[in-house]
């Protein structure tokens, strides 16, 4: 008998576990998008818009059996999903996979790709007319920035303010001095252990000169980027799932993924309550271990899929596509790579290729929402 998968969120991990269900259940992906939205390549749009061409994956190739709801879950409990429409999908097991949200350009909330690519285009524009940028933010998301600025413009001067006295903190020394050397190389200002004393008068991504105190002091930039206040997004949850939340949002979740109490329902990436970086390779590692408990379940047995966290932290950083710093875990410990494996591995493609091949797309991905 036919079982069906409703997956709630159609991001890394959501997309591949539909993927990987689509075989063996009636799947139906929830998601208002019209298409997959690679935010790894974000910050290179941002510098070199030809990038908001790949950017955007159409679901059309995702499934060949499954379905993709083009609505948004507006409450979930352990037996379904209520939709914006008032449409209400049962399911027999459900995937919570919705992700977080992050302060545009870096993340966004538009549903027509066509729309996305405008405003990044938009702020491309503002960005190509500031001589001075100020990123507030020294986490992954604002190094990438800088990086990604500093190749198209080596002439800017970009400014990183971040309260936090370290770069990448708990990462291998090496990593860290290799990252201050390639910053500093960059000429990239770095002001750790500061504070703005309020955000900058103008909207992030929007020229216009400006002055802002700091405990560094006073700032001028004429552009600056918020890269922190990363949200989770599971307020849709209701009914028998609603206590399922810790108080910062996040869900409990067990060591096979499901949801605390339920064993149908499972959550993945950014949303569980897993001690671990939130980062698209573990979202797609948990679609990867509850794919295998659904289809176990599906077929009379028992789930037995876990999933570990990594004890040690890893990072590919890249820094524009050809520097950048990285680590891995082994079981001998860290591997510490160089800024060229970086670039192999991720900053001169930015995993295109492999999401061109996981939406079914042969070379370049196809053009959506126009």
């Amino acid at each position: 008998m036919s079982r069906t998968v409703a997956i709630i969120g159609g991001g890394y991990g959501g997309a591949a576990a539909a993927k990987a269900l689509d075989e063996h259940a009636d799947v139906v992906l929830v998601e208002p998008k019209d298409a997959f939205v690679q935010n790894a390549a974000a910050m290179r749009a941002l510098a070199r818009p030809e990038w908001a061409e790949k950017m955007f994956f159409p679901y059309d190739g995702l499934m060949r059996r499954g379905r993709i709801v083009r609505e948004r879950a507006v409450s979930v409990d352990s037996r379904g999903v209520l939709l914006a429409s008032g449409e209400r999908v049962e399911a027999d097991y459900l995937v919570l996979a919705t992700g977080s949200g992050y302060p545009f350009p870096f993340k966004f909330d538009d549903d027509l790709a066509g729309q996305a690519r405008e405003r990044i285009g938009a702020v491309h524009g503002e960005l190509a007319e500031a001589g001075r940028v100020l990123i507030a933010g020294a986490g992954p998301v604002g190094l990438e920035l800088a990086g990604e600025i500093k190749a198209v413009w080596p002439g800017k001067q970009v400014t990183i303010v971040d309260h936090g006295t370290e770069l990448l903190p708990g990462f291998e020394p090496a990593v860290r001095a290799d990252l201050r050397r390639q910053l500093d190389e960059l000429g990239v200002e770095l002001l750790l252990g500061t504070a703005l004393d309020a955000e900058p008068p103008a909207e992030p991504g929007l020229a216009g000169p400006f002055t802002v105190g700091s405990t560094a002091g006073e700032l001028s930039a004429d552009i600056w980027f918020r890269a922190y206040g990363v949200r989770v997004r599971t307020g849709y949850l209701g009914g028998d799932l609603g206590d399922a939340r810790t108080p910062r949002g996040h869900v409990r979740v067990t060591e096979r993924l499901n949801v605390e109490g339920h064993e149908h329902v499972y959550a993945i990436g950014d949303i569980t309550d897993l001690a671990e970086a939130k980062m698209a390779g573990n979202a797609m590692q948990h679609a990867e271990v509850v794919a295998a408990n659904i289809i176990a379940q599906v077929r009379g047995e028992q789930p037995s899929s876990v999933y570990r966290p990594s004890p040690l932290p890893f990072v590919l950083l890249p820094l524009g596509a050809e520097g950048g710093v990285g680590q891995l875990p082994s079981p001998e410990g860290p591997i510490v790579l160089p800024a060229e494996s970086v670039a192999d591995y991720k900053g001169r493609d930015l995993f295109t290729g492999r999401f061109a091949e996981l939406f079914g797309i042969a070379g370049e991905p196809a053009t959506a929402g126009v």
